[in-house]
């Protein structure tokens, strides 16, 4: 076999057991797996449906798509508030149970100043703790206690994803999808791997551009995402 999976496994429908890769004659290089392989013996097989991906020079891995999040420590999640408490803000991540955001995981948080998120604000967050059975714990700071880009999303739009095409907007490189847009536009995007999606533009047209950009880009290849924004881009101006 190859030791490139097939042209015509990449970008397409793949099922558990399908057999992506030989690895036997591949001894100087290093394969690096994400979800969704796994390596048994010299081949690497496919142990969930979905399509298979891969990025220069040897990253591959499988996307699927779920509407229900599964909660993993370190995963950037688009939260909404949904009820506040002396010493943390309940937060609905689309998981299986709310998640509580203490109100001093914050950069520099002490008791003297704490956010005043109302209910239903929109927040990005990091997922710290999730143990299985228990809320799961959200901060408002990256791994060394800074703020990032984390806290409150004001203004801009939020729509609903599913967790694959979220997945793909945080790959890297960088999706065609976004880089295309990111060269004629001006936006900011804020991107949860729960399945939900942040943008803001200074103009609402460019909001709504990108919203739809990003929402018809799911089932398309690469190469068709690329077309896709070309013509929205050409249609615009």
């Amino acid at each position: 076999m190859d030791p490139k999976p097939s042209m015509t496994f990449i970008d397409k429908p793949v099922i558990p057991g399908d057999v992506i890769l030989d690895v036997s004659a591949m001894m100087d290089q290093t394969i690096k797996l994400g979800g969704g392989l796994q390596q048994d013996h010299d081949t690497i097989t496919v142990i969930k449906a979905g399509i298979l991906r891969f990025s220069e020079p040897n990253k591959y891995w499988i996307e699927s798509s779920h509407k229900r999040f599964i909660p993993t420590v370190g995963d950037t999640v688009l939260g909404i508030v949904v009820d506040k408490r002396a010493d943390s803000f309940f937060v609905d991540i689309k998981g299986p149970m709310v998640a509580f955001l203490p109100v001093l995981a914050f950069e520099g948080g002490t008791r003297r100043n704490i956010p005043k998120y109302e209910v239903g604000a929109l927040i990005y967050a990091r997922i710290v703790n999730a143990n299985t059975g228990m809320n799961p714990e959200l901060s408002c700071m990256d791994a060394s206690g800074k703020a990032a880009e984390f806290g409150l999303l004001k203004d801009g739009y939020m729509f609903e994803s599913s967790t694959g095409l979220s997945r793909m907007l945080l790959s890297s490189p960088t999706c065609p999808v976004l880089e295309g847009l990111g060269k004629k536009l001006a936006f900011e995007i804020a991107v949860g791997l729960n399945g939900r999606v942040w943008v803001n533009a200074e103009h609402p047209s460019s909001i709504i551009l990108v919203a739809n950009a990003i929402m018809n880009s799911e089932s398309l290849t690469p190469v068709q995402q690329k077309i896709m924004v070309e013509r929205l881009l050409d249609r615009v101006n």
